[in-house]
């Protein structure tokens, strides 16, 4: 086996893009995606005629970006298929009852329930979570086909870096918890009395701080606190479906803006820091208060909208007299922050988050009384999700990369926001990295688009996932792409405004 010559370059959102000299490390295995500069592309060459020449030079290409454009449509068409998984399962359980009542069988006998084969199969295809992990199942095969088991293996086994995923599934964990919630809301509801602790007011207030939060405990924890706090202070008095969507844009939208205060927390302001040395005192001053600007304008907007429905909204009476919650105390609060600090300062550390989510969950049992149950499931199905996206914009940057280089400071900042919607921003903003002779003003443009459009659909930034799988329960059908993207259309236009004029 050759030695493997180290000149990947692998990013923090779990994305690598081969440069030239690398090598797979078995021995026939090209390197592989092909490095941008080996199709020897003009300069002077149009776009056109680069993608054209890169998809003949390397047919996988135009295959790889089908199968990506696949995964992109079945999302839109998840909640039928889910709908569809329901009738099925129906009709196999009126089957089932009706074969027992010719048998005179009451199941007496403790047999478990036979389940729907055909049904469960359909309700994993229609996760929203699962499709993007299904079609890399169809990626590999494709580069199977195209360049045999070896190079799957190692561009899968090998070049593709899960740490942002692995990362995902730890923080939504540890966000979730019971003290780090009551945390959150304790101090959430100082802010939401100042309106006077309505639905209304906690609305504001999760929306407002949550968001900017993340420039501090990383977006995907920021996500998964604000959601879930949106699920219980919001969602559960049952909004409207119009006011659920606007919510829910303006959260993702938020989010992927609210973390550009710092140069350590957000994953498309990662991939640029260091080559571009930006540090904290840049990002606050270039994009950090105009984030808070464009948050707050937002907000506004959608409260002044909706005034009505949020007013009219309030939660219901208890009909029994509840017992006061039991408290948490505080050094079981704290022991579980520095397990929250500790992940994000280990964010780029597998190994070392991991080990240390080990000794959580062993803590967790030791204070079972004071916790809930750790639930795996929405962070593990998260997880895949980011896994699956990897996999695939991996391979996207023979399309990508052209497209950006050509593009002046407007029309490039229209072009990440365009762009991020069918991709991770992270992937965007790392490929804007290896274009030669980019400005400050393009190099702006393109995070301050990226960051702008990371809103408008599920796959547009790494912590919408988790967003999305804790409160698709509050949208029987499924939450549809396309409501998504009309509730994200106002607020991103909105700080789209705020970097672009502020």
């Amino acid at each position: 086996m050759r030695t493997l010559l180290r000149h990947g370059l692998t990013t923090a959102a779990g994305l690598v893009f081969v440069v030239p000299g690398f090598a797979a490390g078995d021995a026939g295995v090209a390197a592989f995606p092909a490095p941008l500069a080996s199709y020897g592309d003009s300069g002077a060459a149009g776009l056109w005629s680069v993608l054209t020449g890169r998809a003949a030079a390397e047919p996988f290409n135009l295959v790889a970006t089908l199968i990506f454009l696949a995964a992109i449509a079945h999302t839109f068409f998840a909640a039928r298929i889910r709908h569809l998984a329901r009738v099925v399962e129906e009709r196999h359980r009126a089957h089932l009852d009706a074969a027992a009542a010719r048998a005179g069988d009451d199941d007496a006998d403790g047999r478990p329930d036979e389940v729907s084969f055909p049904g469960q199969i359909l309700h994993f295809f229609g996760e929203v979570e699962a499709i993007f992990g299904i079609w890399a199942v169809a990626l590999a095969g494709a580069i199977v086909w195209f360049k045999g088991v070896g190079t799957a293996i190692h561009y899968v086994g090998v070049q593709v870096n899960y740490t942002e995923p692995l990362f995902v599934v730890v923080i939504m964990t540890l966000a979730a918890t019971r003290p780090v919630l009551l945390l959150a809301e304790r101090c959430l509801h100082a802010a939401s009395r100042l309106g006077g602790a309505t639905p209304a007011a906690w609305w504001l207030a999760i929306l407002t701080l949550g968001p900017v939060l993340g420039s501090f405990i990383t977006e995907p924890a920021a996500m998964t606190i604000s959601a879930l706090l949106l699920a219980k202070q919001f969602y559960a008095l049952q909004p409207s479906s119009r006011l659920k969507y606007a919510t829910l844009g303006l959260l993702f939208v938020n989010v992927s803006v609210g973390g550009t205060l710092t140069h350590f927390a957000a994953p498309p302001v990662l991939m640029v820091a260091a080559p571009w040395k930006w540090d904290f005192a840049y990002m606050f001053m270039h994009f950090g208060w105009k984030a808070v600007a464009g948050i707050l304008v937002a907000n506004a907007v959608y409260l002044a909208a909706f005034r009505r429905e949020l007013g009219a909204l309030r939660a219901p009476a208890p009909t029994t007299v509840a017992r006061p919650e039991a408290p948490v105390p505080v050094w079981i609060t704290a022991v579980h922050v520095c397990f929250l600090g500790f992940t994000v300062w280990m964010a780029h550390y597998p190994a070392l988050f991991i080990g240390g989510f080990l000794f959580f969950l062993a803590f967790a049992q030791a204070t079972a009384h004071h916790q809930t149950k750790v639930d795996l499931r929405p962070a593990l199905l998260v997880g895949f999700f980011l896994a699956g996206l990897v996999n695939h914009g991996g391979v996207q940057a023979w399309w990508i990369e052209p497209l950006l280089s050509r593009l002046g400071e407007f029309p490039l900042f229209l072009g990440a926001t365009f762009l991020t919607a069918f991709n991770d921003n992270a992937a965007i903003t790392y490929l804007a990295t290896l274009v030669p002779g980019f400005s400050d003003e393009l190099k702006y443009a393109v995070v301050a688009g990226a960051v702008t459009g990371g809103g408008l659909t599920v796959i547009a930034n790494a912590p919408n996932p988790a967003g999305q799988s804790i409160l698709a329960r509050y949208f029987p059908d499924g939450i549809s792409p396309l409501g998504l993207a009309l509730g994200a259309l106002l607020p991103t236009a909105v700080m789209g405004a705020a970097f672009l004029l502020l």
